[in-house]
């Protein structure tokens, strides 16, 4: 069985996205491209959409597509407290009708409140997933150390591994591949290069083949994201040949 292919608006960039319209207007050419579903980012929804997220459902299911939704924020703050903000993420991703709701991961210390996921996972709607960031709490010890301890505590927690932030936190891709494939449930595929004093997301046709050996680590099952850039005339040709890549690698 082939993966779903999900696409994350962001990969049109924030300048594209503002001249069609916003995320909503993306909706037809993912759906044309023939993708399974879209990743609604929450950065890019100003205060009006976040106001009309059941319509944007509507919308979404109008397409035919699954929802992800993306929220820029993190689940542990400072010394190791489950955020107090996942209550309106929660209820956002509820009113979107999502599969699945991702952040990062914070300031995890070692210590797992496991009482306080357990009653978060039940009044969460959709699956919660946890991404590697691009920032020092994203490296891939304390990655690992939250991901032993959920798995420990038998808690429905799963990891969108993002392919190209390892880059940003100087860990070994293959590496993080070998040690967290059995907790990842959503891929972020990203290829990335050295950019001025960091990295940069491009397109897989521009970049090397590791990307394939990577996503090969993965479960062949995870739903695959396309978050590199989604550039071109045609963005709907552009979307479709990585849908295409991506559903046959």
């Amino acid at each position: 069985m082939k993966p779903d292919i999900i696409v994350v608006t962001a990969a049109y960039g924030h300048t594209q996205i503002a001249a069609l319209g916003g995320q909503r207007a993306l909706l037809p050419i993912i759906r044309e491209a023939g993708a399974d579903g879209v990743e609604i980012r929450r950065e890019l929804l100003d205060d009006a959409a976040l106001s009309t997220l059941p319509s944007l459902a509507s919308a979404i299911a109008e397409h035919q597509l699954h929802t992800s939704y993306s929220v820029p924020d993190t689940l542990f703050c400072d010394g190791g407290v489950i955020n107090p903000r996942i209550t309106h993420y929660v209820e956002e991703a509820r009113q979107l009708k999502a599969q699945r709701l991702k952040l990062a991961l914070g300031d995890f210390t070692g210590a797992l409140p496991r009482d306080t996921l357990q009653a978060l996972l039940v009044s969460l709607p959709c699956q919660l997933t946890i991404e590697n960031d691009q920032t020092e709490q994203g490296q891939l010890a304390p990655t690992v150390a939250f991901f032993t301890a959920v798995r420990e505590a038998g808690l429905a927690i799963n990891m969108t591994f993002d392919m190209g932030n390892w880059c940003w936190t100087g860990a070994d891709a293959s590496q993080a591949a070998a040690l967290l494939a059995a907790q990842v449930g959503y891929v972020h595929v990203k290829a990335a290069v050295p950019h001025q004093k960091s990295f940069r997301a491009i397109a897989l046709d521009e970049a090397d083949d590791h990307w394939r050996a990577l996503l090969q680590q993965l479960p062949a099952a995870a739903p695959r994201g396309i978050e590199f850039p989604l550039e071109g005339d045609d963005l709907t040709a552009v979307t479709r040949h990585y849908v295409s890549l991506l559903r046959n690698v």
